[in-house]
């Protein structure tokens, strides 16, 4: 799953490390003639709703200089939290040995949703462990993955 809208990513990523924040990811939803953007940002010692917000600020005044997105659209900012997505293969290897919620853009077998062991990362590959058997994954073939978070009891 290589990092969609680049040119997108390469605008508010600048902004986002200048505030000592890390830019985890975006996704631009589309939802008619309005689109959603949610830009997912973290840090070493958590992400607050007051972080939120001064991202918000900074982020949203470059887009409204830049204007990259040519619909009416809703920013958002969030941390990743612990069902955080993940978008690049410094992601998956970084929670290699969480289960993951994985889905394809198109099936595998049938399926294209997978739940399993996160293995690892080999070449341009994610590799999930499921019911004893490991399968590869090229990441661009990969639409949506997630951490399922795990809870002791």
């Amino acid at each position: 799953m290589a990092i969609k809208d680049a040119a997108l990513y390469a605008l508010i990523e600048p902004v986002v490390t200048a505030m000592g924040f890390e830019l985890w990811g975006i996704d631009l939803m589309s939802q008619g003639r309005h689109s959603r953007l949610v830009i997912y940002v973290d840090h070493p010692d958590g992400v607050n709703v007051d972080d939120c917000a001064d991202v918000s600020r900074q982020v949203g005044a470059v887009l409204d200089v830049e204007d990259p997105i040519r619909t009416e659209f809703r920013l958002e900012v969030s941390s990743p939290g612990l069902d955080r997505p993940l978008y690049t293969l410094d992601h998956f290897q970084r929670f290699q040995g969480h289960l993951i919620d994985l889905k394809l853009r198109l099936p595998f077998e049938g399926k294209r949703k997978f739940r399993g062991l996160l293995a690892g990362v080999e070449e341009d590959d994610v590799l999930l462990q499921m019911d004893g058997e490991e399968y590869c994954f090229p990441i661009d073939g990969i639409d949506q993955a997630r951490v399922v978070p795990q809870f002791d009891d």
